[in-house]
């Protein structure tokens, strides 16, 4: 199965009390680059959720946005701050007593003093908050690898179909090549008759002649090596795994080759072969680079 590089995932799923949202974005990228943004509160599990990503995706630009919403789940606890309770109290009796005031001082009145209550938040269990958030990941990355595999596959059938045209081109430049040889010999000899009007031609030096161009322009080799690249990269986009950086490396071993075949072509017909071949290739470059 082929993946595109490019996708998107959403999931919000609420678990223990907390709304926990998961978003990805991946777009193509030569490695794998994973950024993590999570609540300050929550760092402690941007580590897990990377390696979370790196089990799922090979290669790409992934953006994985992290939001949770707690309010639910806060577990406060409120004590009575008693040394500094005592203090205000004792001190409002002695101001009573210092001015000759009665004490009117009430529990109420006295709460409404700085610092008299202590309030005090749960510390969260890390363990069980990166699990919850690995578990809607998880989910997310199901819903990005969805949308990953159906374009991956609109990419495949359209690399498919310029291999085909490739192939086709490939043996119209086998074809090609014998004919440009004939055509040499048919100017060469043209040539020396126009030179050496009234002297009869050497046939033998232009076997020779026909026979040196023949082995300089000669591109079967080429040709062999141009289909057998052309059957791996068929071979890759039947196959399971990430395949992008091998078909890199075949686009350009494709590349050397029509290379090769352009500069031994001494024919108009050849060279406007090669840049039709150029063309589809950089076209099926284009649709690799969005291969995982």
């Amino acid at each position: 199965m082929i993946f595109s590089m490019t996708g998107y995932g959403r999931v919000e799923k609420t678990l223990h009390n907390r709304t926990i949202a998961v978003e990805l974005r991946s777009v193509n990228n030569r490695y794998l680059d994973c950024t993590v943004k999570l609540p300050r509160l929550y760092f402690f599990a941007e580590e897990s959720v990377k390696a979370r990503v790196q089990k799922y995706i090979s290669r790409g630009k992934v953006d994985v946005f992290i939001s949770v919403d707690q309010r639910g789940a806060e577990n406060v606890s409120v004590s009575l701050n008693r040394p500094v309770a005592e203090g205000y109290l004792n001190a409002m009796q002695m101001m009573g007593e210092a001015f000759g005031l009665e004490n009117d001082l009430t529990v109420s009145a006295l709460s409404r003093f700085p610092d008299v209550f202590i309030m005090e938040k749960e510390q969260p269990d890390t363990e069980m908050l990166t699990a919850d958030i690995c578990a809607v990941l998880d989910l997310a990355l199901e819903n990005h690898a969805l949308m990953r595999r159906r374009e991956g596959n609109r990419l495949v059938e359209d690399i498919k179909g310029r291999l085909s045209l490739l192939s086709s081109l490939a043996d119209q430049a086998e074809l090609r090549s014998p004919q440009t040889v004939t055509e040499y010999r048919n100017r060469l000899e043209q040539k020396m008759r126009e030179i050496l009007e009234h002297t009869a031609v050497d046939e033998a030096r232009i076997l020779t002649e026909v026979a040196l161009f023949a082995d300089k322009v000669s591109v079967n080799e080429e040709i062999v090596r141009l289909r057998s690249h052309l059957d791996q990269a068929a071979d890759l986009l039947n196959s399971d795994g990430p395949v992008g950086r091998k078909l890199d490396f075949l686009l350009q071993e494709l590349n050397r080759e029509v290379n090769t075949i352009g500069s031994k072509g001494n024919d108009v017909e050849m060279a406007r072969l090669v840049v039709d071949i150029k063309a589809e290739l950089e076209k099926v470059r284009e649709q690799v680079q969005n291969i995982e």
